[in-house]
């Protein structure tokens, strides 16, 4: 491992440099932070920059279908208790987006950097990072992802005998499959609300049995591994058996399921569970997400929601009937263009809710809504769905591209 005191190459340095300058360029131009484009030149110039920029990091990598950005944040938060963080806080987690991020940090100890499930083997090649944190696995753009059973072996692939320790949900059997090829795992038991990908066995294609809150194929005998770490109601037990409350602003059991799996990071680094729980109350929103904004003289509420585990999630997180919802769903590029997982999501947990329909694929939306008897009305806009919405705060799921025309339009 290069100490702190290695420069960068001068080759390194100019790739920096000259990856700021696109990055700054492109914010100047109104086109976003920048962030992806500078990464992606300053590749081009050193295409071995993302692995001299981590030299002098401890890197902690976080994947997983869901929840990624925000863990991301919760573990940040939390190891600043031991020193100076760099993070891809904002959610660009490819290669070109994670440079970026590394490129900002000269001064830190730890980098905590979210990585899209499809590139983690990868970066953990390049980033030789002391600590992966694996939090579930689903199916997420059809078109585009491949299958969570593929995904799964490229990471027990990848992650096969590495020096990393590794965090993982002891409860996602796709995720102990991915993990059990490394030799050093610490196992949280952070519950798993959606099991429709996880009733084969990873291992051998057997039915899964779930009795309670375990699991194991009756064929082949791989089972749930004992968790030294757990989320219980609102505390998470350390493998000590003591019970640290959680305190977040961020609402929802998927947001403290998170912050168990961040506490079993951070502790791995010597910051106490009570330091990091207490830590990770700072974190509000993450890149809008969970935001309370006003427009129009109402209060919305932002929820993203990209794929079915993330919509049965927030339909938890909702206040009760009759609470106003307006749902968006687009099915551009970032999205994933196949919209059959709509047919995936229960959507008679919003019955009694006045539902206003928007986006892209409003109709798909409406046909779905139809077959589960819920009371829709489709709008052709924000505007037009929150005059129309009855009194009290509105809650509004989107789906990722949809999400980022929401916060542009009521100016979050």
């Amino acid at each position: 491992m290069a100490g702190n005191s290695d420069p960068l190459t001068p080759r390194a340095k100019l790739a920096v440099t000259a990856g700021k300058a696109v990055a700054a360029a492109s914010r100047a131009a109104g086109r976003g932070s920048g962030s992806v484009i500078g990464g992606k030149v300053a590749l081009k110039l050193d295409p071995d920059l993302l692995a001299r920029l981590a030299q002098h990091l401890d890197v902690i990598l976080v994947s997983a279908t869901n929840g990624k950005t925000t863990t991301t944040r919760l573990i940040a938060e939390a190891l600043r208790a031991a020193g100076p963080v760099v993070s891809n806080a904002l959610g660009a987690n490819m290669p070109a987006g994670i440079t970026s991020a590394l490129a900002g940090g000269s001064d830190a100890k730890f980098g905590v950097i979210e990585v899209d499930e499809k590139y983690l083997a990868g970066v953990a090649r390049d980033t030789d990072p002391k600590c992966i944190a694996l939090l579930n696995l689903s199916r997420d753009q059809l078109d585009r992802a491949a299958e969570t059973r593929m995904l799964a072996e490229n990471w027990r692939e990848g992650l096969a005998g590495s020096k990393a320790v590794i965090v993982a949900n002891a409860d996602d059997p796709l995720i102990v499959w991915a993990a059990s090829s490394s030799p050093n795992v610490i196992w949280v038991a952070a519950g798993q609300m959606w099991k429709d990908d996880a009733w084969s066995c990873p291992s051998c294609g057997g039915v899964m049995q779930r009795p309670g809150d375990d699991w194991f194929c009756g064929q082949c005998g791989f089972r749930r591994p004992t968790p030294s770490w757990a989320l219980s109601g609102d505390h998470v037990l350390d493998p000590h058996g003591s019970a640290w409350p959680i305190h977040l602003q961020l609402p929802g059991r998927a947001n403290k399921s998170n912050a168990a799996a961040s506490a079993a990071v951070a502790a791995v680094f010597g910051v106490p569970p009570q330091v990091g729980l207490e830590r990770m109350y700072q974190v509000q929103a993450v890149a809008g997400r969970y935001d309370v904004v006003q427009f129009m003289q109402r209060d919305l509420r932002l929820l993203l929601a990209k794929n079915p585990a993330g919509w049965l999630e927030t339909f938890s997180l909702i206040d009760p009937p009759p609470t106003p919802v307006i749902l968006s769903v687009n099915a551009r590029g970032a999205d994933g263009t196949d919209t059959s997982w709509l047919w995936d999501v229960d959507y008679t947990q919003l019955t009694g809710h006045p539902i206003f329909v928007i986006g892209d694929r409003k109709l798909d939306l409406a046909v779905r809504l139809e077959v589960a008897n819920q009371h829709f009305q489709v709008c052709e806009n924000a505007d037009q769905a929150v005059q129309m919405a009855p009194p009290g705060r509105i809650e509004v799921i989107a789906n990722y591209t949809a999400f980022q025309d929401l916060r542009r339009r009521v100016g979050n």
